[in-house]
């Protein structure tokens, strides 16, 4: 299958690049500003997904079989910081390829975030309504609903807080921890405040299986098996690479209360459907982390 993917330098799309080319598959990736190798990638192009107009391009070019957008400006403070090129890459940019995949007939997945619900009423099922807490969340939730407009058949497919082994080595939970230590700083953690973590190794199992069912669309949700929180996914890193535990700190939300009001408490999901439609295994969180690895930057960061 010949297969284009947006966002093929970020830890989803690199992971997915590895494991749909391992099976055969042809991957053209989409990258923003990175020039190096992405592993698996037969073509690799960089365009500004700022610009919507590039959605018809990019089809018309490739001619893919089915269409992977993993690009997104991801960071809630990088929404604020510029939302009106925020909205152009994680709205507009999305609805452009929606149109275009419902012209060609190609199969379009489109990755969102559990930023859409705002944590009170966890665990999340596909159907529930949004509330989002953040411009980020506001911003995925409008592209869901305006990607389903333009496609019926597309997938919609919320993801949890993510982790792995980012190309850049500075991109993952566990990496940002690296970054805050080696400034000599500790990572406060919030104790309630719960996440489905999941692997980008598993987002791309799932994802190569949903591109081969094209008879699946709407929303799904994806993640671990179960939640954890902040804190303890700070105890967990730090045991999986000898760090002191003096290196992260307990919080509660209510110590923060400015910040935590952008933040939601439980973003838990129920992932009933695709369980039942794939037939997947869902990681365990105490397994999957132990695929990480130390940035190659902080290998000689004494801890």
């Amino acid at each position: 299958m010949k297969i284009l993917l947006t966002g093929a330098s970020g830890l989803v799309g690199s992971a997915f690049a590895r494991l749909a080319s391992a099976s055969g598959h042809e991957v053209f990736g989409v990258v923003g500003r990175w020039s190096e190798i992405v592993f698996g990638v037969t073509g690799l192009l960089a365009r500004d997904l700022s610009d919507p107009a590039q959605a018809q391009a990019l089809v018309q070019g490739i001619h893919p079989a089915c269409i992977i957008n993993a690009a997104a400006i991801s960071e809630p403070a990088a929404c604020e910081a510029d939302p009106a090129r925020s909205q152009q890459v994680n709205v507009d940019f999305p609805v452009a390829l929606a149109v275009v995949a419902a012209q060609a007939r190609v199969r379009l997945i489109h990755l969102s975030s559990e930023q859409v619900f705002d944590g009170e009423s966890a665990p999340y099922r596909p159907g529930d309504a949004v509330r989002p807490l953040n411009l980020y969340g506001r911003q995925k939730a409008e592209a869901e609903a305006r990607v389903l407009a333009a496609d019926k058949h597309a997938a919609v497919v919320r993801l949890p807080l993510l982790f792995g082994n980012s190309l850049t080595g500075r991109r993952s939970v566990h990496e940002k921890f690296f970054e805050l230590w080696a400034a000599g700083k500790t990572a406060g953690l919030f104790v309630d405040e719960r996440r489905q973590v999941c692997s980008a190794a598993s987002v791309a199992a799932m994802l190569l299986a949903l591109a081969a069912r094209r008879d699946l669309h709407g929303i799904f949700h994806w993640a671990g098996a179960e939640s954890v929180s902040r804190h303890e996914m700070g105890q967990a890193i730090c045991r999986q690479f000898g760090v002191d535990e003096k290196w992260i700190r307990a919080q509660r939300r209510a110590e923060l209360p400015e910040f935590a009001a952008k933040r939601p408490r439980d973003l838990s999901l129920d992932c009933a459907p695709l369980d039942r439609e794939l037939g997947l295994p869902r990681e365990k969180f105490a397994e999957a982390i132990t695929q990480l690895v130390r940035p190659a930057w902080a290998r000689e960061l004494e801890l």
